[in-house]
């Protein structure tokens, strides 16, 4: 037997590939599936069955297409209606593959669908469990995703969720292995461990949703701090439940090269946005005007799904070279499959043909630090934890995540500096604020990390989060 996790650190999303006995399974696989295929191949192994921990929200999985290539069959939990065929397995039904067996354990909160595999071993011991947004380490699903779906509350939600995992997933054996199919980093929880892989029975003693003393204290903690779910959310489970255009149909039409006057009229007569995915050091000096930059050396895939939400926007794409498969694939992962194509030579050859660029005045954060004084406004972009735990005196919170509720309210006339961690999501602020005409303020250039080093800004004190939210 042979479990491999296969981990992509731009999703914080674990998948899963299991062989036994010239069999294998694929659980939650990524949207491109020929790392898959090959994998088969070089195993000399074939694929039997696919599972699906639930309906995915936060990627689109290539269930799909891999069921379509390799013949396999889809399974997901009770109470699936996927649009397409695939088996809706009982609770506590039982898949064999080679000499190992999965069962299936119903196990709804995070959705009404969401089930957690367990894999038992050769020797008919229950060896591990595949959580998918069940169980988290460190943390469990959020309750609030299917509350239209299940017309229940996400009190409800949180309830069954507690009968699940204190009915079905505590009463196994402390030696199992856990594996989630997410990790710090993701949206679907708030609070998970930076480890992918764990013991039940530590998790029993560390996970603060296992400790809890009663039903009522467990929605009441689950649900303490919840933040708003990125809004592309509800576009990636249609895609998951419905099913989706073949990903080599999308990153076939995606490589189309376009000249600077092809890609110039494609933006004007499609009204796409251009998505400029240089790093944020590059992309300052000289742009494409109304250009939107998300880096590709980044979250990037996240971003692009909060930022511009509709995965059926017209997209064009300017990238460095031998950048656009890659670009392209990690778009498709979060749906959006609608890219029109990619500039021929970049950026270099926008600027040598002499058309209008566009600029972001950029300054090093010793230059803030001697311009900084108390009238001085400063909008960092962070996330509300990062700057309780620490930030400029008197500066402003605008999470990045939330532009579009706050940007209305920035008086264009008065001028401020924005910055974020490290450079990266203020870049892709300062985008969106010149191609929605605002142009009176001066990005920091390495962030908060680097405003923090000058040591001549005066900043709060720290507090660390992680133990204010316990």
């Amino acid at each position: 037997m042979k479990i491999e996790q296969i981990y992509t650190g731009c999703l914080a999303q674990g998948a899963y590939y299991i062989v036994s006995e010239g069999e294998a399974a694929i659980i939650d696989p990524l949207r491109e599936v020929q790392p898959y295929l090959d994998r088969l191949a070089k195993d000399n192994v074939k694929l039997k069955y696919i599972f699906e921990t639930h309906f995915h929200a936060d990627f689109v999985s290539g269930h799909v297409d891999l069921s379509k290539k390799t013949g396999a069959p889809i399974i997901y939990g009770p109470t699936a209606a996927p649009e397409f065929e695939a088996i809706v397995a009982e609770d506590n039904q039982i898949f064999e593959i080679g000499k190992i067996k999965i069962k299936v354990l119903h196990t709804p909160g995070h959705t009404m669908e969401s089930s957690t595999y367990l894999l038992i071993d050769e020797n008919g011991k229950n060896h591990a469990i595949f959580s998918g947004d069940t169980l988290f380490l460190g943390d469990v699903g959020r309750p609030d995703l299917a509350q239209k779906a299940a017309n229940l509350t996400q009190e409800e939600l949180a309830g069954l969720l507690y009968d699940s995992l204190y009915h079905k997933i505590l009463p196994l054996e402390d030696d199992i292995t856990v594996y989630p199919a997410h990790g710090a980093g993701s949206a679907c929880g708030k609070n998970m461990q930076k480890e992918t892989v764990d013991t039940l029975g530590n998790q029993k003693q560390t996970n603060y949703a296992l400790k809890q003393t009663s039903k009522e204290s467990f929605i009441a903690a689950v649900l303490d701090g919840l933040t708003a779910p990125p809004k592309y959310f509800g576009m990636n489970v249609a895609m998951n439940k419905k099913g989706y255009t073949s990903f080599d149909e999308v990153l076939a039409k995606g490589k189309t090269a376009l000249s600077v006057d092809e890609f110039e009229t494609a933006a004007e007569e499609t009204g796409a946005l251009i998505l400029d995915t240089r790093n944020a050091a590059e992309f300052h000096k000289g742009f494409i005007p109304q250009s939107i930059n998300i880096g590709l050396k980044g979250d990037f895939a996240p971003w692009v799904g909060s930022m511009i939400v509709d995965v059926q926007q017209p997209i064009l794409l300017v990238c460095d070279d031998c950048t656009e498969e890659e670009t392209i694939t990690r778009l498709s992962r979060v749906g959006f499959d609608n890219v029109l194509g990619y500039l021929k030579g970049g950026f270099e050859s926008w600027k040598n043909s002499g058309k209008e660029i566009d600029t972001v005045h950029r300054i090093l954060p010793e230059e803030f630090a001697e311009k900084f004084n108390e009238n001085s406004k400063v909008i960092d972009v962070r996330k509300e934890g990062e700057y309780a735990a620490e930030h400029v005196n008197d500066a402003y919170s605008k999470p990045l995540a939330y532009i579009n509720d706050w940007v209305g309210n920035i008086n264009p006339d008065e001028h401020f500096f924005l910055h974020c961690a490290g450079g990266y999501r203020s870049m892709i602020a300062a985008s969106i604020l010149q191609a929605r005409g605002y142009r009176n303020f001066t990005e920091v250039e390495g962030g908060f990390n680097g405003i923090k080093k000058t040591e001549k800004v005066p900043t709060t004190d720290f507090v660390c989060q992680s133990k204010t939210a316990l």
